[in-house]
Protein backbone atom coordinates (compact mmCIF):
# COMPACT_ATOMS: atom_id res chain seq x y z
CA UNK A 1 0.00 0.00 0.00
CA UNK A 2 1.38 3.53 -0.67
CA UNK A 3 1.28 6.57 0.83
CA UNK A 4 1.16 10.33 -0.15
CA UNK A 5 4.36 11.64 -0.60
CA UNK A 6 3.47 14.85 1.66
CA UNK A 7 0.85 16.08 3.36
CA UNK A 8 1.56 19.22 3.03
CA UNK A 9 2.67 21.25 0.40
CA UNK A 10 5.22 23.88 0.58
CA UNK A 11 4.00 27.81 -1.45
CA UNK A 12 6.06 31.03 -1.54
CA UNK A 13 4.40 33.79 0.30
CA UNK A 14 7.02 36.04 0.46
CA UNK A 15 6.78 39.38 -1.32
CA UNK A 16 10.13 41.30 0.44
CA UNK A 17 13.48 41.70 -1.55
CA UNK A 18 17.04 41.25 -0.47
CA UNK A 19 20.27 41.63 -1.91
CA UNK A 20 21.00 38.22 -0.44
CA UNK A 21 19.00 35.25 -0.66
CA UNK A 22 20.28 34.38 2.61
CA UNK A 23 18.03 36.60 3.86
CA UNK A 24 15.02 34.57 3.09
CA UNK A 25 15.88 31.66 5.24
CA UNK A 26 13.22 32.27 7.97
CA UNK A 27 10.84 32.57 5.45
CA UNK A 28 11.41 29.76 3.42
CA UNK A 29 11.41 27.46 6.51
CA UNK A 30 7.79 29.08 7.06
CA UNK A 31 6.43 28.13 3.53
CA UNK A 32 8.16 24.89 3.21
CA UNK A 33 6.45 23.65 6.33
CA UNK A 34 10.19 23.40 8.17
CA UNK A 35 10.79 20.30 5.62
CA UNK A 36 13.12 19.78 2.64
CA UNK A 37 11.42 20.98 -0.96
CA UNK A 38 12.87 17.48 -2.52
CA UNK A 39 12.48 14.96 0.44
CA UNK A 40 9.45 16.36 2.57
CA UNK A 41 11.89 15.30 5.68
CA UNK A 42 11.30 18.15 8.67
CA UNK A 43 14.67 20.04 9.61
CA UNK A 44 14.41 19.35 13.27
CA UNK A 45 16.03 16.01 11.87
CA UNK A 46 19.23 17.86 10.86
CA UNK A 47 19.65 19.98 13.28
CA UNK A 48 17.51 22.65 12.68
CA UNK A 49 17.10 25.74 10.20
CA UNK A 50 20.60 26.95 10.54
CA UNK A 51 21.76 23.71 8.82
CA UNK A 52 19.30 23.53 6.21
CA UNK A 53 20.26 25.25 2.71
CA UNK A 54 18.69 26.77 0.52
CA UNK A 55 18.79 25.71 -3.50
CA UNK A 56 18.26 27.63 -6.57
CA UNK A 57 16.21 25.70 -8.66
CA UNK A 58 17.46 27.02 -11.37
CA UNK A 59 21.16 27.50 -10.27
CA UNK A 60 22.54 30.73 -10.08
CA UNK A 61 25.53 30.03 -11.37
CA UNK A 62 24.09 29.37 -15.12
CA UNK A 63 20.76 32.24 -14.24
CA UNK A 64 22.74 34.64 -12.28
CA UNK A 65 19.75 37.15 -12.84
CA UNK A 66 17.72 34.40 -10.31
CA UNK A 67 20.11 34.17 -7.32
CA UNK A 68 17.73 36.69 -4.83
CA UNK A 69 14.93 35.39 -6.95
CA UNK A 70 12.33 33.87 -3.84
CA UNK A 71 10.36 32.05 -6.76
CA UNK A 72 13.59 30.41 -7.22
CA UNK A 73 14.42 29.25 -4.20
CA UNK A 74 14.27 25.90 -2.40
CA UNK A 75 14.42 25.05 1.20
CA UNK A 76 16.16 22.09 1.69
CA UNK A 77 18.56 19.37 3.47
CA UNK A 78 22.30 19.61 2.44
CA UNK A 79 22.37 15.90 1.25
CA UNK A 80 19.78 16.90 -1.32
CA UNK A 81 21.26 20.58 -2.48
CA UNK A 82 24.85 19.36 -2.73
CA UNK A 83 23.95 16.44 -4.94
CA UNK A 84 22.22 18.81 -7.30
CA UNK A 85 24.61 21.63 -7.31
CA UNK A 86 24.53 23.27 -10.59
CA UNK A 87 22.49 20.40 -12.66
CA UNK A 88 19.76 21.66 -14.66
CA UNK A 89 17.90 18.22 -15.31
CA UNK A 90 14.73 17.36 -15.04
CA UNK A 91 13.77 18.65 -11.82
CA UNK A 92 10.14 19.59 -10.53
CA UNK A 93 9.40 22.87 -8.53
CA UNK A 94 8.09 21.80 -5.12
CA UNK A 95 6.02 24.52 -5.30
CA UNK A 96 4.78 24.56 -8.52
CA UNK A 97 4.14 20.63 -9.13
CA UNK A 98 2.16 18.42 -6.68
CA UNK A 99 5.00 15.56 -5.69
CA UNK A 100 1.99 13.20 -4.65
CA UNK A 101 1.19 12.86 -8.14
CA UNK A 102 5.06 12.13 -9.16
CA UNK A 103 6.25 10.44 -5.72
CA UNK A 104 4.59 7.72 -3.38
CA UNK A 105 5.66 6.05 -0.11
CA UNK A 106 5.78 2.87 0.46
CA UNK A 107 4.76 1.60 3.95
CA UNK A 108 8.22 1.60 5.29
CA UNK A 109 8.46 5.31 4.25
CA UNK A 110 10.97 4.69 1.10
CA UNK A 111 10.28 7.28 -1.52
CA UNK A 112 9.48 5.70 -4.66
CA UNK A 113 9.09 7.90 -8.08
CA UNK A 114 5.84 7.11 -9.88
CA UNK A 115 6.23 4.80 -13.17
CA UNK A 116 4.44 7.44 -15.29
CA UNK A 117 6.86 10.56 -14.29
CA UNK A 118 10.04 10.91 -15.84
CA UNK A 119 10.92 13.84 -13.46
CA UNK A 120 10.48 11.92 -10.90
CA UNK A 121 12.53 9.40 -12.03
CA UNK A 122 15.91 11.68 -12.49
CA UNK A 123 15.04 13.47 -9.60
CA UNK A 124 15.10 9.76 -7.75
CA UNK A 125 18.18 8.28 -9.23
CA UNK A 126 20.17 12.32 -9.45
CA UNK A 127 19.13 13.20 -5.48
CA UNK A 128 19.04 9.64 -4.71
CA UNK A 129 16.02 10.06 -2.64
CA UNK A 130 16.78 6.16 -1.89
CA UNK A 131 18.85 6.60 0.90
CA UNK A 132 18.01 4.95 4.20
CA UNK A 133 17.70 8.29 5.98
CA UNK A 134 14.62 9.32 4.23
CA UNK A 135 12.83 6.04 5.05
CA UNK A 136 14.37 6.56 8.66
CA UNK A 137 13.22 9.90 9.12
CA UNK A 138 9.73 9.32 7.86
CA UNK A 139 9.18 6.52 10.20
CA UNK A 140 10.67 8.87 13.44
CA UNK A 141 8.09 11.87 12.17
CA UNK A 142 5.50 8.75 12.24
CA UNK A 143 6.23 7.48 15.70
CA UNK A 144 6.91 10.89 17.04
CA UNK A 145 3.23 12.23 15.71
CA UNK A 146 1.68 9.09 17.50
CA UNK A 147 3.62 9.78 20.77
CA UNK A 148 1.89 13.08 21.07
CA UNK A 149 -1.68 11.85 20.19
CA UNK A 150 -1.12 9.28 23.36
CA UNK A 151 0.35 11.45 25.16
CA UNK A 152 -2.88 13.53 25.26
CA UNK A 153 -4.99 10.66 25.79
CA UNK A 154 -3.16 9.52 28.66
CA UNK A 155 -2.89 13.31 30.38
CA UNK A 156 -6.91 13.05 29.72
CA UNK A 157 -8.09 9.56 30.52
CA UNK A 158 -11.60 8.50 30.58
CA UNK A 159 -10.65 5.64 32.85
CA UNK A 160 -8.27 3.59 34.75
CA UNK A 161 -7.77 0.75 32.61
CA UNK A 162 -7.37 3.24 29.25
CA UNK A 163 -4.67 5.00 30.88
CA UNK A 164 -2.77 1.96 31.53
CA UNK A 165 -3.45 0.22 27.98
CA UNK A 166 -2.24 3.70 26.57
CA UNK A 167 1.07 3.98 28.58
CA UNK A 168 2.16 0.24 27.30
CA UNK A 169 2.17 1.78 24.28
CA UNK A 170 3.35 4.64 24.60
CA UNK A 171 6.15 2.81 26.13
CA UNK A 172 6.34 0.54 23.16
CA UNK A 173 6.48 3.29 20.35
CA UNK A 174 8.79 5.00 23.06
CA UNK A 175 11.43 1.99 22.58
CA UNK A 176 10.84 1.78 18.68
CA UNK A 177 11.90 5.77 18.60
CA UNK A 178 14.86 5.27 20.38
CA UNK A 179 16.05 2.09 17.62
CA UNK A 180 15.05 4.66 14.71
CA UNK A 181 16.62 7.12 16.29
CA UNK A 182 20.33 5.31 17.08
CA UNK A 183 19.88 3.96 13.27
CA UNK A 184 19.24 7.45 11.61
CA UNK A 185 22.66 8.67 13.38
CA UNK A 186 24.62 5.84 12.45
CA UNK A 187 23.31 6.10 8.90
CA UNK A 188 24.54 9.90 9.17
Amino acid sequence: MANNFRQNSPKRTCTKTYASYRKYKPFLATDFNSRCGYTDCPDFWFGGKNTFHIDHFKPFSKNPALATDYKNLVYCCSYVNILKSDDEGDYLDPCNIDFNEHFERDTDGSILPKETSKEAKYMFSKLQLNLSRYKIIWKLDEIHNRKIKLQSAIENPNNGKIKGDLLEIYYELDKEFTVYLKYLKSAQ
